[in-house]
């Protein structure tokens, strides 16, 4: 009988690549792979550390593995992912129940790691983490129709609340050759939507070609036989030119959709964050932007309470959400993380009140996006279906104003049978606060 292994991955998209690697792996050594950790002989956890809450979860995870191994129900546990990789050793010690603990540079030898633990040994070990895989074959864990491209690893921009440099090492991209040599393995693998991700996609390239190359790529990766929608999410504002648009606006590819995390647009906020610009270059910015891409979707996401941050400076960011109408917006309250600069700026704001600062600029976007989505009705998209919902007896996907995972769904009727992936146009017939109700009318 074949050892079974189940994988865990928490976090963002970036760590879901790291891990549909580790399974290309484990199954390549003859693992049997399984959905469900307590049927496993092995559980790998790839864990998230990048905020409070975040390292709660991988915590939560952790623990509930430690229980079925103690039951009987598992048999060993391995631990990696940014969380270990901050901590160390003091991941190690915290959980005795884990029988091996590395960092993200161990990831690209899980197999050696495994032969460790089978054979009885607890494994701490913490390479380089420069020796992260930039490449390397994958298992598509998501939909089998969209997946994730990650075209850099780590980051350089080093803002104050920030510590994915130290987790994860200064940016360095992947060649521009070695990108498109996987997004044609996705797309003869059945992908049709791929989603272009790094901690700043922007910044492509700028270590190895000395500029950016991030319009360059997405053109190479428009003509890929089979793509049909190409997205790209982690926009930094200071870095989209004119070149970006006007590639975004020409490629049909090209989803009219633009991530752009912009934190907060007080400028001395934005400052002390060891981040770019002010009220009235972003909203300049996201002006040129609608200006140069008719129909554009622009989401952000958002820091309330960051150090600081005066009853006013909140008060102009709700104003300035109101004013410029994203599309789509996550807002989350500051976590204040050890070994930050801004962790030790001695004019923190209370942890209740950076939670209540969220609530409104989300309960704000909610009417923003309500109303947003109204004058949609009537309109007709291409939507891809993701499936079944059997208790509205409905089908449901996305059309190209949302991203995966982090956007909303449009839930449709259709007169005929659809599958997962297929590509059908739809009418926009009702609304809900987030997303979208229509009919197929035709396929």
């Amino acid at each position: 009988m074949p050892i079974k292994v189940g994988l865990v991955s928490l976090g963002c998209s970036k760590n879901l690549v790291d891990s549909e690697r580790m399974l290309y792996k484990l199954r390549s050594r003859g693992y049997q792979l399984v959905t469900e950790p307590g049927l496993a002989d092995v559980a790998v956890v790839n864990t998230c550390g990048f905020i409070q809450s975040a390292k709660e979860e991988a915590i939560e995870t952790i623990l509930e593995l430690a229980k079925l191994k103690e039951e009987g129900q598992l048999k060993k546990i391995i631990i990696t992912g940014c969380l270990t990789e901050r901590y160390k050793e003091e991941a190690a010690d915290l959980f005795p129940e884990a029988d091996a603990v590395i960092g993200i540079g161990n990831n690209k030898d899980i197999i050696e790691v495994l032969d460790h633990v089978l054979a009885g040994e607890r494994f701490i070990d913490f390479a380089p983490k420069l020796d992260a895989e930039l490449e390397g074959e994958r298992i598509i864990s998501t939909l089998p129709f969209f997946s994730y491209l990650k075209v850099a690893e780590g980051c350089s921009n080093c803002c104050t609340y920030c510590a994915i440099p130290k987790i994860r090492g200064k940016f360095r991209s992947v060649p521009m050759e070695k990108v498109i040599e996987e997004a044609e393995w996705l797309a003869k693998n059945g992908v049709t939507e791929l989603v272009v991700i790094a901690q700043d996609t922007s910044r492509y390239g700028e270590d190895i070609y000395g500029e950016s190359k991030l319009p360059e790529l997405l053109e190479e990766l428009c003509k890929i036989d089979g793509i049909k929608w190409i997205r790209t999410l982690y926009c930094y504002p200071e870095r989209i030119t004119d070149r970006l648009l006007e590639t975004i606006a020409r490629e049909e590819k090209l989803v009219k959709y633009m991530e752009i995390p912009i934190q907060h647009c007080d400028g001395e906020i934005l400052s002390r964050m060891n981040r770019w610009g002010d009220e009235e270059q972003l909203e300049a910015l996201f002006a040129h932007i609608r200006e140069k891409i008719p129909g554009v979707i622009l989401r952000t996401t958002l820091i309330t309470g960051f150090p600081g941050e005066s009853e006013q400076q909140f008060e102009h960011l709700a104003e300035f959400i109101q004013r410029v109408r994203f599309d789509r917006l996550g807002c989350f309250p500051y976590s204040q993380e050890e070994g930050t600069k801004s962790a030790e700026f001695e004019d923190q704001v209370d942890e209740e009140v950076r939670s209540h600062r969220a609530d409104i600029i989300m309960e704000q976007q909610m009417l923003i996006s309500s109303s947003n989505n109204e004058k949609l009705l009537g309109n007709e998209y291409t939507a891809v279906v993701e499936g079944f919902d059997k208790f509205g007896e409905c089908w449901f996907g996305r059309t190209p104003l949302d991203a995966p995972d982090i956007d909303g769904k449009v839930f449709f009727t259709s007169p005929e049978p659809l599958a997962v992936g297929d590509y059908v146009k739809i009418r926009i017939t009702d609304t809900l606060d987030y997303d979208l109700i229509g009919e197929v009318i035709e396929k």
